[in-house]
């Protein structure tokens, strides 16, 4: 009986340091090794063999990581209170860094883009941060990238998602809106009046030039409104069209 107990002991010793001794990385993780407490080396993927007690291995994920940062309450630079969250793309590059410069680079990223996200938006007025979010998604992008490359990761995208304001900003933001469209349509009436005056004063120039051009459109006018059969004409002859229409006719 001692024999057999004996034999299950060895048994399960075996086998917990088989377990300890060959561990197995996929193709997208790597092993950051540690002999005796000091840095050993990068290993993987593949199978791996380990010191039992001597060293051990810390798995890190090179896959792209899809990080959620939560509202935060921002500040802009006109004193308006908004809440914004965002979403952050990042990879490790280096396995040995995110281990080693940092307690726990996940944690660490997330706090960090928390805190670049009011610092950096909190410098730009809110028409900017509603109208050009693609550039504030660039410039947040570039302040996390360089300060986590030191822990060897690599921010390759900032998106910001969505952008609360309080109601009585928006309702601000929609009498503002209107104002600028009313003067909008106040300016491109402007417009339209103003050219057809420039072109009325052309066309009376020209009329003013040729008198018998003038009694042509005279006629001219008249008869449209004559097309219409029920409607009465009723006006004055001057003599301006009598002697017009004398210069035209032909002499003999």
């Amino acid at each position: 009986m001692f024999v057999q107990l004996g034999f299950g002991t060895l048994l399960l010793l075996l086998l917990l340091v088989a377990m300890s001794t060959f561990r197995i990385l996929r193709e997208y993780e790597r092993g950051v090794v540690f002999q005796l407490g000091r840095f050993w080396q990068v290993k993987g993927p593949g199978l791996i063999l380990l010191i039992p007690v001597v060293q051990q291995m810390v798995r890190v994920d090179l896959r792209t990581v899809v990080l959620d940062i939560p509202p935060q309450d921002v500040i802009t630079r006109d004193n308006v209170s908004v809440k914004v969250n965002a979403v952050l793309y990042f990879r490790v590059l280096d396995p040995q860094r995110a281990i080693i410069q940092v307690e726990d680079f996940l944690m660490a990223t997330s706090q960090l883009a928390q805190t670049t996200l009011r610092a950096v938006l909190g410098k730009h007025e809110l028409d900017e941060l509603l109208a050009e979010r693609e550039r504030l998604n660039v410039d947040i992008q570039k302040v996390l990238d360089a300060q986590t490359d030191s822990w060897g990761i690599k921010v390759a995208n900032v998106e910001i998602k969505h952008v609360d304001l309080n109601e009585s900003m928006i309702r601000a933001i929609a009498r503002q809106a209107e104002a600028e469209r009313e003067r909008r349509a106040k300016v491109i009436h402007a417009e339209g009046e103003l050219q057809a005056s420039q072109k009325l004063a052309e066309a009376a120039e020209i009329l003013g030039r040729e008198p018998g051009a003038m009694q042509l459109r005279y006629m001219q006018t008249l008869g449209s409104i004559a097309n219409d059969r029920t409607t009465t004409i009723v006006f004055p002859l001057p003599i301006e069209l009598l002697q017009g229409m004398a210069n035209l006719a032909p002499k003999p």
